[in-house]
């Protein structure tokens, strides 16, 4: 299953990668939904040329995810063009995409994530070695600009000029983190500077948000990160808009199903004990969700499958009278 950003169906509907949270058992559930093209949670470059166990099975693909992009962050022209080289002969992903764009200060304190744009001969370079030795397409993710909304703007075109295939970028700087509105004006302008594709990312939590950002940006399609997660009913209301019916509702009944799904695909993937990794998902999948208050605390504590899904079903029970 080949990717060409140039050639893809417009609008492009995507599923943001989100450390923690976009892993193969969360971007299988949105498949099972939806068609989105799902970016997957970053992997560190150096892990990934280490060998590490844990590092190659996060990046390993269900043939149920793809067509899949698999991200990449890290500093180092030569690891990061190694890594890229490994995971494509590994586990020959659709795409990869650079993380360009990462604000909490683990990464970008070791130079990796949104640092490389206050570094863009860095980050050209890392776009070049990586592109001479994969084939499929490389994209680079970028938030608006490190402390300035404007950043983008040359930053995206040194990045096409390095060979980036498609640019998405946040509408935030990196001070911002996750405060405050996403920049869409910025964003446009990026779209009007260069010739490959450009995606839009931040603030988009419904069909509505969608439809708003690309009318907004005039960009090739939106980036989707927080308003899927606990929701991966947004991208089946997109697709239902963008063919012209109402978005269905989602019932209580298909809430807890996907749960249960999920929940079984978590625990394949990290083991019968991995019960307490899934409450973070818990979290979103309830938010906004009335009367829920009773079930919390045993949602939070419960240890054991089974526990968990009779809490599921009782909850299933109540809030379906």
């Amino acid at each position: 299953m080949e990717l060409n950003w140039k050639q893809q169906v417009r609008p492009i509907i995507a599923l943001s990668p989100m450390a923690d949270m976009t892993d193969s058992a969360y971007c299988r559930i949105v498949k099972s939904i939806a068609s989105p093209i799902v970016f997957r949670e970053m992997v560190s470059a150096e892990a990934v040329i280490r060998g590490n166990d844990k590092t190659l099975d996060m990046s390993a693909i269900h043939e149920d995810e793809r067509p899949l992009v698999q991200q990449i962050f890290g500093a180092h022209p030569d690891s990061m063009r190694e890594a890229a080289r490994v995971i494509e002969e590994e586990h020959h992903p659709e795409g990869i995409d650079i993380n360009m764009g990462c604000p909490v200060y683990k990464i970008t304190s070791n130079f990796n994530g949104a640092a490389l744009m206050k570094e863009p001969e860095l980050a050209a370079t890392i776009v070049k070695e990586m592109k001479s030795v994969i084939s499929v397409p490389l994209s680079t993710k970028m938030r608006a600009g490190w402390s300035v909304h404007t950043e983008c703007i040359d930053f995206a075109k040194r990045m096409e000029q390095a060979g980036s295939d498609l640019i998405t970028v946040h509408g935030r700087t990196k001070e911002q983190a996750y405060r405050g509105l996403s920049n869409r004006n910025v964003v446009r302008e990026v779209k009007k500077g260069v010739q490959v594709p450009v995606l839009y990312n931040g603030d988009v939590f419904t069909h509505e948000d969608y439809f708003q950002a690309l009318e907004e940006t005039e960009c090739d399609g939106v980036l989707i990160a927080r308003g899927a997660l606990g929701n991966p009913w947004i991208f089946r209301d997109i697709e239902a808009r963008l063919r012209g019916e109402q978005p269905t509702p989602v019932t209580i009944r298909e809430r807890i199903d996907v749960i249960c799904q999920h929940l079984d695909l978590h625990l394949l993937q990290y083991g019968e004990q991995s019960i307490t990794t899934f409450r973070k998902h818990l979290s979103w999948y309830f938010k906004g969700i009335s009367n829920m208050k009773p079930y919390k605390q045993e949602l939070m504590t419960t240890k054991n499958r089974n526990e968990l899904i009779d809490i599921l079903e009782k909850i299933a029970l109540h809030l379906d009278e």
